[in-house]
């Protein structure tokens, strides 16, 4: 995989995790706990996925565009 390819998904999975913090915030005011915490850890899995593919991108050489 090149550069690109590591913040595309970097870029994917930051949008998973913001859907699915939303997705928490909600259930704390209206769902049971266990479900509050299932999609808080959900969320921070794709930020974690986001960061891991950020940081593999950082090291690669920046690819190049014609």
């Amino acid at each position: 995989m090149n550069r690109e390819q590591h913040l595309d998904l970097a870029d994917e999975a930051v949008t998973r995790a913001e859907r699915l913090a939303g997705i928490a915030e909600r259930a704390a005011r209206d769902d049971s706990p266990s479900r509050t915490a299932m999609y808080a850890e959900a969320a921070t899995a794709w930020s974690d996925i986001a960061r891991a593919h950020a940081a593999i991108a950082a090291a690669q050489p920046e690819t190049e565009t014609r």
